[in-house]
């Protein structure tokens, strides 16, 4: 019996043994299988750092023409609506230009009399024309130049009054360029129409840059109480324009020597007739750039970015001067010969230039000419 008793006792510790490893088995697994081998996945390797493609920027616009066959054009202005005002020097018309076109005629300005160089020249939108229609123009009478306010109304363009009168005129240097700059006043340019002395008088309004309001009162803040004078010492400045900084620049005729860029600074005295270019006494302000006339001979300009960009009328180019803060890099000739003589560059609210041509007086026109072309600067 004790035997037997042990046999059972030994077969009961042998059970739980076998339960108790047989818990164990199972807890030692996951979801009811055993564990695998011990394994340790491999880093994530970071994909290489790729370069986005630039996109492929459009390709420059080809020059288009978008008016042929005028007669002697010389002032140019835009409309908010990116339409633009044309003068016809001779004519005494101004055109009205709209997407492509053919220009038309808004009238016949009264009061001007052609000759030599003078005749209907600049013109300029006020800068509120939306409200109050105004557009100005610069023409020669017979006893002077003046500045007359005009109305646009549709495609009506209707005299209001002069503004501006006493200009001198001459058979030459009659100046002529209107522009609003960035303070809202309009800024005229004269000549000294040939005669030298009224440059350096201020009581004459020859050889000047003026600056008034839109009813030809002296602007304030000018420099000399009382006067439209804003800068002295000109020979027959026929281009005016400002970079987005606010400074002002001109083009400069000269006589025999060299013509000229300026950096424009109230008061300031650029040397007529003392001085042609560079080199004058320290009361006179020197230009940025000088070329010879052969070279230039500059008329319109306009700035757009980083440079100024000068129609020259006999050197039948247009030059890009690099501009940075109000200092001058290496002029670059553009278009030399392609378009003949230029009288007026502009820029449109798009950014492209417009260049006017001016064969049809002193040039040799070619077929088509005068004309208008549109440039996409990014072409030149």
């Amino acid at each position: 019996m004790r035997a037997h008793t042990g046999g059972l006792a030994n077969r009961s510790r042998l059970a739980v043994v076998l339960a108790t490893v047989l818990a164990l088995a199972g807890c030692a697994g996951s979801g009811g299988t055993e564990p695998g081998p011990t394994t340790t996945a491999p880093a994530p390797t970071a994909a290489p750092p790729t370069t986005p493609t630039p996109p492929t920027p459009p390709a420059p616009a080809a020059p288009r023409v978008v008016a042929t066959d005028l007669d002697v054009p010389w002032g140019l202005a835009f409309l908010p609506d990116g339409s633009a005002l044309v003068t016809l020097r001779d004519r005494g018309e101004v055109l009205h230009l709209v997407g492509g076109e053919r220009p038309h005629p808004l009238g016949t300005v009264p009061g001007v009399a052609p000759g030599g160089e003078g005749g209907l020249l600049g013109i300029a939108v006020s800068p509120t024309f939306a409200q109050d229609g105004r557009v100005f123009v610069y023409l020669s009478a017979a006893r002077e130049n003046r500045v007359l306010r005009m109305h646009l109304t549709g495609e009506t363009l209707t005299p209001d009054t002069v503004i501006l009168g006493g200009i001198p005129r001459g058979s030459i240097h009659d100046g002529g360029r209107l522009a609003f700059g960035p303070d809202g006043y309009l800024y005229v340019t004269t000549g000294e129409a040939g005669t030298r002395t009224p440059a350096q008088d201020l009581h004459s309004l020859g050889g000047k840059i003026l600056r008034i309001d839109q009813d030809g009162h002296p602007a304030p803040g000018n420099p000399f109480p009382g006067s439209p004078v804003w800068t002295l010492g000109h020979r027959n400045v026929q281009g005016i324009a400002w970079d987005a900084d606010g400074r002002m620049y001109a083009s400069e005729f000269g006589q025999d020597t060299w013509d000229e860029l300026n950096l424009i600074t109230p008061g300031s005295n650029y040397g007529w007739p003392v001085v042609e270019g560079r080199g004058g006494a320290p009361r006179f302000v020197d230009p940025l750039v000088q070329w010879r006339p052969a070279e230039a001979s500059p008329s319109g300009i306009a700035v757009l970015d980083d440079a100024v960009y000068v129609a020259a009328l006999r050197g039948q180019s247009l030059w890009r001067v690099p501009i940075h803060g109000g200092v001058a890099g290496q002029p670059e000739r553009l278009l030399d010969g392609t378009y003949g003589r230029l009288r007026t560059v502009a820029v449109d609210p798009t950014g492209k230039l417009w260049v006017l041509t001016d064969n049809t007086f002193r040039g040799r026109p070619r077929p088509g000419d005068d004309r208008i072309v549109v440039l996409d600067p990014a072409s030149l």
